[in-house]
């Protein structure tokens, strides 16, 4: 097995490890929550990236790699630590309003101030940039496509159901918000 897929699964593991740390330390609390929708996505969100991720390694190729595939799978790399700075700066950044489902509570205050100046969703831009890596990182275009399509899916849903519920709970505030920033890719989209 490639050296590079091993740091792949450690980045995985890791992930796992910081994904499940938020899950017990970030839950929204329904008694504090003045407005809770989460509407399936975290279930869809993380049925994605453990199928994807079981998959693309069962897929990956671990013989005959030439150093092209070294390449390819050191810029994967470089993607993965990339996304976890961005997605655990933005979750600092939102302090007690971040939670893993999607709520709101009655202090919750619209962040636009940090990486939420330059786009609307930087955990998710965080998340998607480690499930990239980690796609690439197993060198195979398989690998690639069922980690990164499902993934990304989840995410695009995801947010759509976290823009609802922040446009109902924030209104206008909201609107112009969305008029000044980008929603997952700086200065794109």
């Amino acid at each position: 097995m490639p050296f590079m897929i091993k740091i792949s699964i450690f980045f995985s593991l890791l992930f796992l490890i910081s994904e499940i740390v938020l899950m017990l330390t970030k839950h929204s609390e329904r008694k504090s929550a003045a407005r809770q929708k989460d509407r399936g996505s975290l279930i869809f969100m993380w049925t994605a990236i453990c199928a994807g991720l079981t998959f693309g390694f069962s897929n990956a190729r671990y013989t005959s790699w030439n150093i092209a595939d070294y390449f390819v799978a050191s810029a994967g790399i470089i993607l993965i630590i990339a996304g976890f700075a961005i997605r655990w700066t933005a979750i600092i950044q939102l302090k007690k309003a971040f939670t893993v489902d999607v709520a709101i509570n009655s202090a919750h205050k619209l962040k636009t101030n940090g990486l939420y100046k330059i786009i609307r969703h930087p955990s998710y831009l965080g998340l998607l940039l480690i499930m990239t890596g980690e796609a690439i990182s197993m060198a195979s275009l398989i690998s690639f496509a069922v980690v990164f399509l499902p993934v990304c899916i989840a995410v695009i849903y995801r947010i759509h159901v976290e823009e609802q519920l922040l446009a109902e709970a924030f209104g206008e505030m909201y609107g112009i918000y969305k008029l000044n920033t980008k929603m997952i890719i700086p200065f794109i989209y």
